[in-house]
């Protein structure tokens, strides 16, 4: 058995803050890089978007989520986690009010994901899915570098 590997780069055009699902798309592009069993890294290649493994039969979760992390990190500046003194703002805005509240959220959680390649397909439970969250509050063009390796389909 000898493993392979390939490197690609997903582009996403997100319309805001919320919740891309990249799961079709990367499984589509798996199954077309023929590795069979394996492993896929991704990486966000942003620093104001993450990447989340999380439900995806519920939206309401997406929501909930997607507003605590509003509440934790608030476009206003910040104050003391006490809840004391004066509310802080961000000396960073060079890209406008939204912009070091995207860099804090993402760097509360995760910008690289590694997930198993089992039959062609992402590894995932059943209510899972991937998703690119986007921190900003206008639409981007984002990029996922997407590295798997693993074993290929046995008519390679």
């Amino acid at each position: 058995m000898s493993l392979q590997q390939t490197l690609h780069q997903l582009e996403i055009v997100t319309r805001g803050e919320g919740f891309t699902d990249l799961t079709p798309q990367l499984n589509t592009w798996i199954t077309a890089s023929g590795i069979k069993r394996g492993v896929v890294h991704l990486t966000a290649l942003h620093t104001s978007c993450s990447l989340t493994i999380n439900e995806n039969a519920d939206p309401r979760v997406l929501k909930d989520l997607a507003a605590y992390l509003k509440a934790l990190v608030p476009e206003e500046g910040f104050r003391s986690i006490s809840g004391q003194g004066e509310r802080r703002s961000y000396l960073h805005d060079d890209e406008g009010p939204d912009d070091m509240p995207a860099h804090i959220r993402t760097a509360l959680t995760c910008s690289t994901l590694s997930l198993s390649i089992e039959r062609g397909r992402l590894l995932l439970g059943i209510w899972q899915a991937i998703y690119l969250w986007e921190h900003r509050r206008h639409g981007s063009h984002r990029r996922v570098a997407v590295h798997a390796i693993g074993e290929m389909n046995s008519h390679e």
